[in-house]
């Protein structure tokens, strides 16, 4: 860590749980739809942060092992923070936002565990315009991928596929993703095209409540250990893919990203 990023790490302000209002929990419903070569489809419920990157939630010391907001999860996971993290990324690719408003939806760490199979970044220019949205994949090898987005006026954006997932689908096709900036409700989707068609989709959709301690207690008790859930979820529908016969696609050496390299 240099001297100027110890000091903006130590600047932060902190900000008690449930303090200013800027954070939320969303208790969320995921859905996943595979089309083809099988069809299959669960669901899987969870919860998920939404916090301003320059004002984390701190907890109260008997609550911070449920949630802790981590820079090593995130982008090159080398850097002192998220915001310089993302900075870094975003820089790589000529954008300055000019210490504008970020606001990620993610998975904090609980008991120190975290996996998030996708992070979403809002990046707000000085103005408080929106500059551009960043939707980090992670996939269960412990590999990680950014996809730098331009929504259009529906909050949508299509991108090439560039990041091994799941292990029943190639790096091909195309992504179409609908990302808005969540409010009281949160309706996210993802869908995977290829030239046959449409192969898979990924829809979250969440209801927020404003991060507090008792919110996150109730979260807690109905979800523990969320994040671990998530993953073993995933595994556990992909040992069924595998015993139904679908063939797993080569994983190629991934693609060193710009702003990414630790």
């Amino acid at each position: 860590m240099t001297r100027t990023e110890a000091t903006e790490a130590s600047a932060r302000p902190a900000v008690p749980l449930g303090g200013d209002g800027t954070a939320a929990l969303y208790e969320c419903v995921i859905s996943h739809v595979r089309r083809t070569p099988l069809q299959h489809t669960f669901q899987h419920r969870t919860y998920l942060w939404c916090v301003d990157i320059d004002r984390l939630p701190v907890l109260p010391p008997p609550l911070r092992p449920l949630a802790r907001f981590d820079a090593r999860d995130h982008f090159s996971g080398t850097s002192a923070s998220l915001r310089t993290g993302l900075d870094g990324y975003l820089a790589a690719h000529g954008i300055d936002l000019d210490g504008g408003r970020v606001v990620m939806l993610a998975h904090a760490r609980v008991f120190g565990f975290v996996f998030n199979p996708l992070s979403v970044f809002w990046c707000h220019d000085a103005s408080g315009a929106l500059a551009c949205v960043v939707a980090e994949v992670h996939n269960t090898y412990g590999q990680r991928h950014c996809y730098l987005l331009r929504t259009d006026a529906s909050d949508e954006a299509e991108v090439d596929k560039a990041f091994y997932v799941s292990p029943f689908f190639a790096v091909e096709g195309r992504y179409r993703m609908r990302l808005p900036l969540p409010g009281d409700d949160l309706s996210l989707s993802i869908h995977l095209e290829h030239e046959g068609g449409r192969a898979f989709t990924a829809v979250v959709r969440g209801r927020r409540r404003p991060a507090g301690t008792r919110a996150l207690l109730s979260a807690a008790a109905r979800r523990p250990w969320s994040t671990a859930a998530v993953w073993a979820g995933i595994r556990r529908h992909g040992i069924h893919l595998l015993l139904r016969g679908l063939p797993v696609q080569p994983r190629p050496r991934p693609t060193p990203q710009k702003g990414m390299t630790p």
